[in-house]
């Protein structure tokens, strides 16, 4: 918003020698108006810090949302495992969060690997943080935890949970978010002291790489170790689809995270009260706000239609938890470039999206990969994809819009902005791959030695529910169980004839 001053001595020149005391009428004017300019200024915080905070509500009401689809992707014997699982993702994550993981990711001044201020929320808020972005930094936090939990659902101790979920909020994921989303980070795009990365920075707007690829690559090494469930593959090497048991939970879940996108990826901008230099009143980041959350529809919608028709062709049925999953993964890899692309280019990142889905998931098949909600497919191979699509499509109006601390700033290859954008994509995707690795695949590994990440075998079979959680969800008989237990309503399934596996996110 453009800034307003009253000078006491022009306006009393202003005013002219037939008013009486005209310089102590210019001064009471001229105080009235910074009271009147103070408090814009008061209405302008005030006004971007309630849609920060609502955009906060909406990506915490993502949670409700993964809670519901992981419900739905698992057998019944499993239900409440998952739930709670989901629960302590954001309690745990609230908490280390709190004390390290805000810290680390945005304590500021530091250097260009990690911060060093603000643990505790320490000598808070400040005049580049209030009290509202860390409740939505906190949200993106724990989503990257639930997405990780997916990936080793029906066969993981609890132990384990509060355990990867805690480093991972904690430490992992702040270090990433440092990288490319604070003001000292090596390879942010908003870098204040120092030389972008290749003179662009990453654009990583909301977090393909950030979130969805650091939580499905922890998934996929979590998953790697512990090894698939027990009856997924056949002695023979077939597969063998382990199909959740509520198609309608799963929706449910599809929708709220649909929801809860809105405000991960339109509140990714923080405020919404700011012009842009062009002199129209109408035109402002709130119209970029919009665009954003129109890329992000036409990309899930896409992605699930081409998931539809897709399956339909390579296995016959049209398949409604194929088709969440498809959506899901049009929202993951639209999140870095939703802002800097325009509508029609999301639809082609949309398209790719689920080709990629479909095609990391025959791999796992193929490699004998056992991820239940195809967590590790989804948000890691359609975070990367997301990732390349910016750096491929970014527009070099939208680039200066979103980014105006840098002019002549890189964009898009296909947009003729040439391949230092890409180069610098390319350099993300290789350190959070590593970065990822590195730290979470050691600590599943040394979970998995000293025997806390997988339960038992008689604990696999039996569900977790009744083995270490008290009892069932609700009244459900399985279909793998061995015979039919009297007095229970009994949930049957029909199974299509192929034996290709077909996970759920």
């Amino acid at each position: 918003m453009a800034s307003m001053t009253c000078s006491a001595g022009e306006l009393a020149q202003l005013l002219g020698p037939n008013v009486t005391n005209s310089a102590g009428a210019a001064a009471f004017i001229c105080s009235q108006f910074h009271i009147a300019a103070n408090n814009f200024t008061a209405t302008q915080f005030a006004v971007d810090n309630t849609y920060l905070l609502f955009s906060a509500y909406l990506v915490f009401s993502m949670q409700l949302g993964f809670a519901m689809l992981c419900a739905g992707s698992v057998r019944a014997k499993n239900t409440m495992n998952i739930m709670l699982t989901n629960v302590l993702d954001a309690a745990a994550g609230g908490l280390f969060y709190y004390l390290f993981g805000f810290a680390f990711a945005f304590g500021t001044p530091s250097n260009g690997f990690i911060g060093k201020h603000n643990f505790g929320l320490k000598a808070f808020p400040t005049s580049s943080f209030d009290y509202s972005y860390f409740l939505y930094q906190w949200a993106f936090a724990i989503a990257a935890a639930g997405i990780t939990s997916g990936s080793i659902a029906e066969r993981t101790q609890f132990v384990a949970y509060l355990i990867y979920s805690s480093f991972l909020t904690g430490f992992v994921y702040p270090v990433v978010s440092h990288w490319f989303w604070s003001v000292d980070g090596w390879a942010s795009a908003i870098r204040r002291n120092g030389d972008l990365l290749l003179g662009s920075g990453v654009i990583d707007f909301a977090g393909s790489g950030v979130v969805h690829m650091v939580g499905g690559i922890a998934g996929l090494w979590g998953a790697l170790i512990e090894g698939p469930r027990i009856g997924r593959f056949h002695h023979s090497g077939r597969s063998i689809a382990l199909r959740g048991h509520s198609a309608s939970l799963v929706v449910l879940g599809t929708f709220l995270l649909w929801f809860g996108w809105y405000g991960f990826n339109p509140g990714s901008f923080n405020k919404i009260l700011s012009a842009y230099p062009d002199g129209s009143v109408y035109y402002g980041q709130w119209s970029a706000i919009g665009r954003t959350a129109v890329t992000t529809t036409l990309a899930g919608c896409t992605a699930a239609l081409t998931t539809l028709f897709c399956k339909r062709i390579l296995s016959g049925h049209w398949n409604v938890t194929d088709v969440c999953n498809g959506l899901l993964g049009g929202f993951a890899a639209i999140t870095a470039g939703c802002s800097v692309v325009e509508p029609w280019a999301a639809i082609v990142c949309g398209f790719v999206a689920s080709l990629v889905l479909i095609g990391c998931n025959k791999l796992a098949e193929i490699f004998k990969f056992d991820d239940p909600l195809e967590a590790a497919q989804l948000h890691g191979g359609c975070g990367t994809w997301g990732v390349i699509f910016t750096a491929l499509f970014a527009t070099e109006k939208y680039v200066g819009e979103v980014y105006p601390n840098k002019t002549g700033r890189p964009y898009g290859l296909f947009m003729g902005g040439g391949g230092k954008l890409l180069a610098a994509h390319l350099i993300q995707v290789l350190v959070i791959i590593g970065w990822v690795s590195a730290t979470m695949g050691p600590l599943f590994f040394v979970l998995h030695k000293f025997k806390l990440l997988r339960i038992s075998a008689e604990d696999e079979m039996a569900g977790m529910d009744l083995t270490r959680h008290g009892g069932f969800a609700y009244i459900y008989h399985d279909d793998d169980d061995e015979s039919q237990r009297p007095g229970t309503i009994q949930l049957g399934r029909i199974e299509p004839t192929s034996t290709t596996s077909s996970g759920n996110v």
